[in-house]
This record gives C-alpha cells, sequence and structure tokens, in this order.
C-alpha cells in the first residue's frame, strides 16, 4: 500500500507516493530523477547516498522515504548561488582535483558543507573524523581533504 507524503525537495514542496519499504534515494531517484544520491553499499556506511534532511546528513539507502513527510530534503542537485553555478565547495573540490571518478562525491560535498557550517575552520583531524562515514574508492583522499581546507577558505572570504 502506497501512501502520499509532502515534503520540501531543494526549496520546493513536493508530493510522492511511497510504499513503506522504500528507501528515500529510491524515491528521490525513481519518482524525481535526481540521481546524484547513489545507493552503493546498501549498509549506510559508504557515503554515497548521503541526502540532507531538516539539515542533518543522512544515509538515504536506509532512510525511508515515509519519515519524510514535512520534511526539508536537500539534495547534491541543489542550486547554489545567484547564477546557479558551483558553490564554494563544489568548485573547491575541483580545483583540488579531488573528483577523479565521482561515484563518491556528493556524498563527500554534503558532507563537508555540513561540516562547514558547523565548524567553518576544521583543523585536519576534524575533517577526517567528519568524513569518516565516507569511502572513495579511489582513495583521493589527499585531494579531498586539500578540498575541505580550500572550499573554508573560500567561504570564510566571502
Amino acid at each position: 500500500m502506497r501512501k502520499e507524503i509532502r515534503f520540501r525537495l531543494n526549496g520546493e514542496p513536493v508530493s510522492a507516493q511511497v510504499a513503506p519499504h522504500e528507501t528515500l534515494v529510491e524515491v528521490l531517484r525513481a519518482e524525481f530523477g535526481l540521481h546524484g544520491a547513489r545507493e552503493s553499499c546498501g549498509q549506510g556506511m559508504c557515503g554515497c547516498c548521503t541526502v540532507l534532511v531538516d539539515e542533518r546528513a543522512v544515509s538515504g539507502c536506509l532512510y525511508l522515504a515515509s519519515l519524510c513527510e514535512n520534511a526539508d530534503i536537500r539534495t547534491i542537485e541543489e542550486a547554489h548561488g545567484a547564477d546557479a553555478g558551483l558553490d564554494a565547495v563544489q568548485q573547491a573540490f575541483v580545483d583540488a582535483g579531488a573528483l577523479q571518478c565521482g561515484f563518491c562525491t556528493p556524498g563527500f560535498v554534503l558532507m563537508t558543507r555540513q561540516l562547514l557550517d558547523e565548524q567553518p575552520d576544521p583543523d585536519e583531524e576534524a575533517i577526517k573524523h567528519y568524513l569518516s562515514g565516507n569511502l572513495c574508492r579511489c582513495a583521493a583522499y589527499p585531494e579531498i581533504i586539500e578540498a575541505v581546507k580550500l572550499a573554508a577558505r573560500k567561504r570564510r572570504k566571502a
């Protein structure tokens, strides 16, 4: 049995018919065509499915979509800035070469945004600890750490 849920998705009010077992990442992909959050491990251990629900990062592969009633959902596809170009975090990932295959990048970008919202000037240990739930198969960790530091500097200048 499906039920209708209403929520905000990247700033816009939306609704979806969801089954009790459907995860948030399944609904985002199938109902809204948002493919930035990806299911990889299916166990909430890699960070590829990261989505922000009410400003907190969740594993979209485990989070039931039916729990999103009246929630504010943010994905990597959310446009930032007046020209809808790359935001400071996204640009820092490009500038630092922290993309490689790109499969894990959306999760790292969302986690970095959340980290910098909480700690505008994190040290390297804080960055490593905060991002420890995200895995990169390409092992671009040095570049990712540099991207976070660069994003912090970019945000402070803005």
